[in-house]
């Protein structure tokens, strides 16, 4: 056990310190922003005749109050690291809170030139440090992919959890989580290896505060198992207190997080409430208004784009331009989805003797990394997913949205069990989280997951952040085939 601990510990982080270096770096970045922008605006005033006399002191204090306010939010809060919705999230709450005080204050004082820093100086500062976050996000996550800047954690439950959780968190590195011991109950951790794919396991249950101290972790992560009670989970906080290590409690809810969960003491007890997931009401007529327009606009703007790439298909090889498919939609209702034709017309003939040569199916969906069915141009169209530009279509019409689930072939359909058939509870999409996740590289469990988990945990602001990552992940070109 003490060399397999020493193992880990050498191969552990060697800056422990990089989370300090990021938040000065962050707070650095900001005030720099809240200077560029406010100052911007005091000297543009300036420059057109229209300063006051106290505009300098004010554009100083306000330049001054935009960090305090990110900090009174907990922008700069190490749980928010590299989490690009909750850093976003401060960010833009912090803006609405500095151009409140600000309006409330001039409106009390009756002082007419904070109007120019409620307009335009606070919402700049806003959009330039929501692209520095941006920046030094990306770069955290790189480095995170590396090996480095990662939190070291002792993962506390069932083997079968701690390997599901290790599956996840190698397979989404940039959360920045590495295990680097476990500890299991004790009629368990007799029976495992001393080393499972680069982490040990150093203990039971009772012995996790001096895993914590040996393996230098600095977060314990307790997955739901009965053994772990109320009363045993108080005590671990107090023996983990004094270190400051951090103590993560895993649900057993899986997929479910986000404004749908929230703590709620009765009697004593945190109860955990959780809503039922929104796939009714106002916000989705939002969603539904917001998809067409959007759907709409862009069809117009790539129609030109569109036609010479049916031009194109038509001269490369014989047959239409577009290609129909059934497909099934929310409440399992088939629609006809319209794609650029990128195979061959006799594909669907085909398909049964290719089945015999699908190395990356696995019965429910059929893939074929190099299918002998698609012409030279749909590869290029495919690659890109121009081939899904004419589901807009769809969109318009009301039976896809811009971000959602893949939308299924009926066949896949009847294969569903009842967790799968959650999917068809939304509209399908043409983009979602499968296609930022690697798209046709995953397997069939991980797309399903993922299409779980947009159903359970919906939001428009998650729709745009997803629309914002297609674009890297098309130009990207990876997974597509």
């Amino acid at each position: 056990m003490g060399v397999a601990l020493e193992e880990v510990v050498r191969s552990g982080i060697s800056d422990p310190g990089w989370s300090r270096r990021y938040i000065r770096a962050a707070v650095g970045m900001d005030i720099i922003c809240g200077v560029v922008a406010i100052q911007g605006v005091v000297l543009v005033r300036i420059a057109l005749g229209i300063a006051h006399p106290v505009e300098i002191p004010l554009g100083l204090a306000i330049t001054t109050a935009w960090p305090l306010t990110l900090a009174l939010v907990g922008g700069y809060d190490r749980r928010n690291i590299g989490d690009g919705a909750d850093e976003y999230r401060k960010v833009i709450h912090s803006a609405g809170i500095l151009a409140s005080v600000v309006a409330i204050t001039a409106y009390v004082t009756q002082t007419s030139i904070a109007r120019s820093y409620v307009m335009a100086g606070i919402p700049i500062c806003a959009l330039l440090t929501l692209g520095v976050r941006y920046g030094m996000r990306k770069r955290l996550h790189r480095r995170r992919r590396a090996g480095e800047c990662l939190r070291r954690v002792v993962v506390v439950g069932h083997w079968t959890s701690v390997l599901e959780l290790h599956g996840q968190f190698s397979r989404e590195r940039y959360h920045g989580m590495r295990i680097v011991a476990a500890c299991v109950p004790p009629d368990q951790a007799g029976q495992l290896p001393a080393q499972v794919d680069g982490f040990p396991v150093l203990g039971d249950f009772k012995n996790v505060p001096e895993v914590v101290v040996a393996s230098q972790a600095d977060s314990v992560a307790v997955l739901a198992c009965p053994e772990l009670d109320g009363h045993a989970l108080r005590r671990l906080a107090w023996q983990l207190e004094d270190r400051g290590t951090e103590l993560l409690v895993a649900t057993a809810l899986m997929e479910v997080a986000g404004p749908r969960i929230n703590i709620r003491p009765v009697a004593g007890l945190a109860l955990l409430h959780v809503e039922h997931p929104d796939i009714k009401g106002i916000r989705q007529v939002i969603k539904s208004v917001f998809d067409r327009v959007m759907a709409t606009v862009a069809l117009l703007m790539l129609l030109p784009f569109m036609l010479a790439l049916a031009a194109a298909i038509r001269i490369s090889s014989p047959g239409p331009a577009l290609f129909r498919q059934a497909r099934v939609g929310k409440g399992g209702e088939e629609f006809t989805v319209y794609k650029f034709r990128t195979m061959t017309i006799d594909a669907e003939s085909r398909k049964i003797t290719l089945r015999t040569f699908d190395d990356d199916g696995n019965g429910v969906l059929f893939k074929l990394r190099n299918d002998p069915r698609v012409t030279p141009l749909g590869t290029w169209l495919r690659r890109y997913s121009l081939d899904e530009l004419t589901q807009l279509i769809n969109v318009v019409k009301g039976e896809m949205s811009l971000v959602g689930p893949r939308p299924p072939l009926p066949e896949e359909v009847a294969q569903y069990g009842d967790d799968v058939r959650r999917r068809l509870l939304v509209k399908p999409g043409m983009t979602g989280l499968w296609q930022v996740s690697g798209r046709s590289d995953l397997t069939w469990e991980e797309s399903v997951r993922l299409d779980l988990r947009y159903v359970e945990n919906w939001s428009l602001t998650l729709d745009v952040l997803i629309l914002w990552k297609t674009w890297s992940a098309v130009f990207g070109g990876r997974g597509a085939y």
